[in-house]
């Protein structure tokens, strides 16, 4: 595994220490900070580069740069890289048993660089030296501008191998072009395009997936100590394989956080149910 100068554990670290999870007033004057989407992305960025701290959308942004790889954008996943690891995908939620919107990016057990929907700017990153990188879907529900809840979840935790939502994705888009009195276009990530549709022919209809995952909590809900009493929670969860390639400095300094509790779990294993997986659950309640 690359030498990380951030992970996951050290951004709970981070997270422990933190006073206040009230976006408007940790991102108040910032006028990128309106949307409470985009400050919830740039919460999470801080709790990975340790600049929660820092002053200015400037400096915090070369701060970034020390620590991460890659910053994406709203249409193309993910949201950021760390600089030789793991991928970083956050969604804002309201409830906590919801679901959530993944548009048209089926969900991921890995990033994989040959995937059609990433940007080449994300599949150069790193140097370009990777086929796949683990995923981190990072899910905070948001009410009144304030974080109440924060999940961490490990995408191989949490979704199937892609060749089950590929195969789904291909029989689709196979049966919406045997349908013979349309003009389709040659090439397209999406489900088909179709030309023509009108008699003058200048219209043109997408035909879109549109992907949505139950949220960690109501997978994963069961596994924790939650209540809706407490201030703050949030809870990470990896296999153990995940856990014990971390720094043992890392693992040492979370162990010893007598904030941070670590369950050993078991978990239905996303491709096959009938078995189970040993996990690890790191929960923070405040």
């Amino acid at each position: 595994m690359l030498f990380m100068e951030t992970n996951i554990l050290k951004a709970l670290n981070n997270l422990s220490k933190i006073k206040s999870f009230k976006l408007g007033e940790l991102y108040s004057g910032q006028n990128r900070m309106n949307n409470v989407g985009i400050a919830l992305e740039y919460f999470v960025r801080d709790i990975f580069c340790s600049s929660i701290d820092v002053v200015g959308l400037e400096n915090k942004d070369k701060k970034y740069s020390e620590h991460l790889s890659y910053l994406g954008n709203q249409n193309n996943p993910p949201d950021f890289i760390v600089k030789g690891g793991d991928a970083v995908e956050v969604k804002k939620i309201g409830g906590l048993v919801g679901s959530i919107a993944l548009n048209s990016s089926y969900p991921k057990s890995k990033l994989h660089s040959d995937d059609v929907r990433i940007l080449q700017s994300c599949k150069e990153c790193d140097g370009g030296n990777w086929s796949k990188k683990d995923i981190i879907y990072t899910v905070g529900s948001v009410l009144e501008s304030k974080i109440k809840t924060l999940w961490f979840v490990y995408g191989d935790c949490y979704a199937a191998d892609r060749e089950v939502y590929e195969k789904t994705f291909r029989s689709i888009s196979k049966k919406v072009h045997e349908i013979d009195h349309l003009e389709f276009t040659a090439e397209t990530n999406e489900i088909a395009g179709v030309r023509k549709i009108d008699p003058l022919g200048i219209t043109y209809l997408r035909v879109r997936g549109m992907w949505v995952i139950d949220t960690p909590h109501k997978v994963f809900g069961s596994l924790t100590e939650f209540s809706r009493e407490s201030d703050f929670s949030a809870f990470v969860l990896m296999l153990n394989e995940k856990y014990k390639s971390f720094p043992k400095q890392d693992r040492d300094n979370i162990e010893s956080n007598s904030n941070i509790k670590i369950k050993s779990v078991e978990i239905k294993s996303p491709n096959n149910p009938a078995n189970y997986l040993k996990a690890k659950l790191i929960c923070f309640i405040k």
